[in-house]
């Protein structure tokens, strides 16, 4: 099993339900396929560096999951197909990003606990 990170970005035109149901679709996915989530976050909206589909904006969601090869594939088939998915970028984490991504989030979190 490999470990993956999956950033994508979602149209802005979309309610906030909307957004939420369109995240809950891909981690239902991911669940699914036997797919196990390590990590997630929701960047929210953020701008664009150039316009996608005449939009300058668009709403930003990671997810860190551990699975076979053949779920990543599928899955950026199911963000193809979904009209609601502007860009999507996956990519395998090596040994040094897994440990890097850890050590930030664990520096991380005792900030977000104190506010």
């Amino acid at each position: 099993m490999n470990r993956y990170e999956t950033v994508f970005i979602v149209t802005p035109v979309l309610s906030e339900d909307q957004m939420k149901e369109a995240v809950e679709k891909f981690r239902k996915f991911l669940k699914d396929s036997g797919a196990k989530i390590m990590h997630e976050e929701n960047w929210g909206m953020k701008k664009l560096a150039y316009p996608i589909q005449k939009k300058s904006t668009g709403f930003y969601h990671l997810i860190e999951f551990e699975s076979e090869g053949q779920v990543v594939a599928d899955l950026e088939i199911q963000y193809k197909r979904d009209e609601r998915i502007m860009r999507f970028l996956t990519v395998r984490l090596d040994k040094y990003a897994i440990i890097y991504s850890e050590k930030k989030r664990s520096q991380k979190e005792p900030v977000q606990a104190a506010q």
